[in-house]
């Protein structure tokens, strides 16, 4: 044995830090590295080009409501009416979908109170499938509605998504005019519907329930649209103009009513909530 090897085996073994694999964050717009703490406290809005990045629904949640909510229970719906397969039976990627996330799909509703204002806030989930509407995301958004006009409170909804579920065909298409029509038994009992755009709202979402509230809200560079930009393009021939589909533009011309600042939305929905249901009382 050589001297090295004797000393080598007469050293206590120190077993090798484990270090986490997320400790770092990279900001998908200006590609900057950021420390995932400090990114969490900035609300997930990148500290350096004040990019928002795409949070799921717990943080959502914590982040616009009081402590002492109550997530509601996700209703139950027939899955995969269409024995739906592609390169995966649509069965498996709902399973896969579901093992690393905290709720059983795209939509998320709780109820408590934002500024200690009364509501029921759902948040879809982009993390989930793509946050896409399926059978399962239009009744937890009936659900939603049913419970605010139970509790006598506006109903608040955090859009995402690429858009209608194609596992699950014209049962996913069914979802709009089944959501328009819920939001219908809203302005009946008069009571809020907010929405608040979050990057991306897109296909039917957009076309039903995203675009149908009495206030209209986005973040900051949230994408939103119907179609894709390239498709538009290659429908029209024409060069679309410079930040087409994003909130800000969205705003000047007159599609949506204000863009908020995450760090601004809880006092923002409080103070609207105020205006509106202090209409309603009047009326």
């Amino acid at each position: 044995m050589s001297w090295l090897t004797r000393v080598r085996s007469r050293i206590p073994f120190v077993a090798k830090r484990d270090t986490p694999d997320n400790l770092w964050q990279k900001c998908k717009n200006c590609q900057e590295m950021l420390f995932t703490k400090d990114y969490e406290e900035n609300l997930w809005v990148c500290p350096r080009c004040d990019d928002h990045g795409r949070i799921g629904a717990d943080a959502r949640l914590g982040q616009v409501m009081d402590p002492g909510y109550t997530v509601l229970p996700a209703p139950s719906v027939k899955e995969d009416p269409l024995k739906f397969k592609d390169s995966k039976r649509y069965s498996d990627r709902l399973k896969a979908a579901r093992l690393g996330a905290p709720h059983p799909d795209a939509l998320t509703h709780a109820v408590g109170r934002i500024d200690g204002r009364k509501a029921v806030v759902g948040v879809q989930d982009f993390g989930f499938m793509g946050g896409s509407m399926g059978m399962a995301v239009g009744d937890a958004f009936l659900a939603g509605v049913d419970r605010a006009v139970a509790e006598k409170c506006p109903y608040v909804i955090f859009t995402a998504a690429g858009g209608a579920r194609m596992q699950e065909g014209i049962l996913s298409l069914m979802q709009m005019p089944r959501t328009t029509v819920a939001i219908q038994r809203l302005k009946a009992a008069g009571l809020p519907y907010l929405v608040v755009l979050t990057d991306p709202t897109t296909g039917g979402v957009t076309a039903s329930y995203a675009m149908l509230g009495d206030v209209q809200m986005a973040e900051p560079n949230a994408l939103i649209g119907f179609a894709g930009q390239r498709v538009i393009q290659d429908t029209i021939r024409e060069k679309l103009p410079e930040g087409f589909q994003r909130a800000e533009y969205l705003h000047a011309h007159g599609m949506i009513d204000m863009v908020v600042h995450r760090k601004d939305l809880r006092r923002t929905l409080a103070d609207v909530i105020d205006y509106l249901m202090a209409a309603r009382q009047a009326a």
